[in-house]
C-alpha cells in the first residue's frame, strides 16, 4: 500500500483577523481531511511557522492582516504584525516547502499598492464556496511551492505592466 503524501493530508495554516472565517476553513477544512492550525495574525502565525515540530505545508492567509496595536516590522522583531503577502514571504523563509493561497473580501481594491505579481500565489475571494475553497487547496498542494524571492517586492523597474502587477 503507498504511503499518504502531504497532499492527502495536508497540515494548514489559516490566518485570518476575523473569527468566523477561522471557524469556517477550520471546518471546512477538516471536513476535507487536512490538519489545521489557526492564528488570528501575522505574528501568532510566524510563532506557529518556528515553533510547530510537524509539517506545515500550506498558508491560506487574508491579505489585510491588521495589528491589534500599533507595531513596526522591523529587523530585529522576529514576529511582526505584517500583512498577508508579507507573512507569506517571512513564513517560506522559514519553511521552505510551503505552499502559499492569499484570501481577501475585495481583491481589487486590497492589492492595489502591495506590489503582487499576477499568477505568483493563487487567490481566494471572499466569501467563498467550501467546495471552491477544498479545490484550490488540492490545486495549490499539487502545485511546487514558489521560490520566497519570487514574493519580494520589486519597485525599482518603475514601470508595471499592466497583465504582470496588480498595482
Amino acid at each position: 500500500m503507498p504511503q499518504p503524501t502531504q497532499t492527502d493530508h495536508p497540515t494548514v495554516l489559516v490566518v485570518d483577523d476575523e473569527d468566523a472565517t477561522l471557524v469556517i476553513c477550520k471546518k471546512i477544512l477538516e471536513q476535507a481531511g487536512c490538519s489545521v492550525l489557526s492564528a488570528s495574525g501575522s505574528s501568532e502565525a510566524l510563532k506557529l511557522c518556528k515553533a510547530h515540530q510537524g509539517s506545515i505545508d500550506l498558508l491560506v492567509t487574508d491579505l489585510v492582516l491588521p495589528p491589534p496595536e500599533f507595531s513596526f516590522a522591523s529587523s530585529d522583531n522576529e514576529f511582526p504584525h505584517v500583512d498577508g503577502h508579507d507573512l507569506a514571504s517571512r513564513a517560506l523563509r522559514m519553511r521552505t516547502n510551503l505552499r502559499v493561497i492569499l484570501m481577501s473580501g475585495n481583491m481589487g481594491t486590497d492589492l492595489t499598492g502591495y506590489g503582487i505579481r499576477k499568477g505568483t500565489l493563487p487567490f481566494l475571494c471572499k466569501p467563498f464556496d467550501p467546495s471552491t475553497l477544498v479545490a484550490l487547496v488540492r490545486e495549490t498542494m499539487n502545485a511546487p511551492p514558489p521560490p520566497p524571492e519570487s514574493l519580494e517586492k520589486d519597485h525599482t523597474t518603475g514601470t508595471k505592466g499592466t497583465d504582470e502587477w496588480f498595482d
